[in-house]
């Protein structure tokens, strides 16, 4: 078994250990301050020395079953009973605290907006972390919840205690949620300078000394994962105000070649979506009377008896319109880029989905339709208004 470090001095990052155990790519120790993932929360990084060698530590992981916690290495493993100095990467174990540190927090705040907003799960792999709540609450909950854990982490001085206790006494702490660790159970609680506790939790992980240390905690949106649960998902301490501070910025560049501050961005946003919109709308009419022209446009020949245009076209978008509104007793035909092609028909004997069919066995290609409109895609276009012209020359079968 490994003695824990992290527990007892968080951080303290530096530490001195015996090599108990060696396998492929890891050693054990004696003792660690390398935390191992757990409770959603990732292993520790950093380095382990030792006379005439190092080697990074890439991970950390806890066999349940014997307690030995393994220190996954890049690079050659030092022997059984070498001594090392281990030196756990700050940067990564404070991001790792002030994600744990918020994900309490934050789960307090959004029970005391509503007792139903219950953690069923939680997710510190990456700077996004992940509450999973019970209770469905939406984003005006969330916004709810956010401020309030904002407030309380400006007015009060909320410290971190780690006290280690007897199940039986699990009874005189307000837990948040019932924990299924029997015996000696540690305890993370944030308590103000009066002794009123903010949040009490049992639980493993490491965090930071100061509540006030994970602030900004920022909800970035909310999920519906599946039927009774939502996730929500923030970020904490340095890493949401990097990533805030990175919106802002991209916010203000946008807002500068909009010529309005940032303030009004939304606002100037909301014009250009109705904007686009209106021209859409426009787009979409005038799109449609170029297809309806160049469709009455085209030559009008008659193979077999029966009137026939075909209309190329250079926009595979005007293709519908050219066809959907063919006279009664006229078929017409288009071709447009990429093979796409199509028969519109008005005349009950020539059902445009029989026709489209016709040319295309004879082209290669896909496609089908109705009676009336037909589309498709034909692998030899050049060939396409041939085939068709053949179809309608070629004696029909007796119905």
């Amino acid at each position: 078994m490994t003695r824990p470090l992290y527990h007892q001095a968080p951080l303290e990052l530096t530490f001195g250990a015996t090599v108990t155990a060696v396998r492929p790519g890891a050693v054990a120790l004696d003792a660690t301050a390398f935390y191992p993932e757990g409770g959603g929360q990732n292993g520790d990084a950093g380095t382990l020395r030792w006379p005439g060698g190092e080697a990074r530590v890439g991970d950390t992981q806890k066999d349940k079953a014997s307690g030995v916690i393994w220190h996954v290495l890049d690079g050659e493993a030092p022997p059984v009973g070498t001594s090392v100095t281990g030196e756990v990467d700050a940067a990564r174990r404070w991001r790792h605290m002030a994600r744990h540190s918020a994900e309490h927090l934050l789960a307090q705040a959004f029970l005391r907006v509503n007792p139903a907003f219950r953690v069923a799960a939680v997710g510190m792999r990456s700077a996004e972390v992940t509450l999973d709540l019970e209770g469905q609450p939406g984003e005006a909950d969330a916004r709810a919840a956010e401020a309030l854990l904002r407030g309380v982490l400006a007015r009060r001085d909320l410290t971190l205690e780690t006290p280690v206790v007897p199940e039986a006494d699990l009874l005189g702490y307000p837990l948040r949620r019932e924990t299924k660790v029997r015996g000696e159970v540690r305890l993370v609680i944030f308590r103000d300078a009066d002794g009123v506790p903010f949040d009490v939790s049992a639980c493993g992980g490491t965090h930071l000394p100061r509540a006030s240390l994970a602030a900004p905690v920022t909800v970035l949106r909310t999920e519906r994962i599946r039927a009774g649960l939502t996730r929500v998902v923030f970020m904490a301490g340095e890493e949401a105000a990097e990533y805030l501070s990175g919106v802002y910025q991209e916010s203000r560049m946008l807002a500068q070649g909009f010529s309005v501050p940032v303030s009004r961005l939304p606002e100037r946003v909301r014009a250009l979506a109705a904007e686009r919109d209106t021209l859409k709308t426009e787009a979409a009419v005038l799109r449609e009377r170029l297809a309806r022209a160049l469709a009455d446009a085209a030559p009008l020949e008659h193979p077999a008896g029966v009137s026939l245009r075909l209309i190329a076209l250079d926009d595979p978008a005007l293709l519908p319109a050219a066809l959907a509104a063919t006279p009664a007793g006229e078929l017409r035909a288009a071709l447009a880029p990429g093979g796409r092609c199509g028969v519109g028909s008005g005349h009950t004997d020539w059902p445009a989905g029989e026709l489209l069919a016709a040319a295309l066995r004879q082209t290669g290609g896909r496609g089908g339709g109705r009676a009336t409109l037909a589309q498709g895609t034909t692998e030899a276009p050049e060939s396409f208004f041939a085939a068709l012209r053949d179809r309608l020359a070629a004696p029909r079968s007796p119905a």
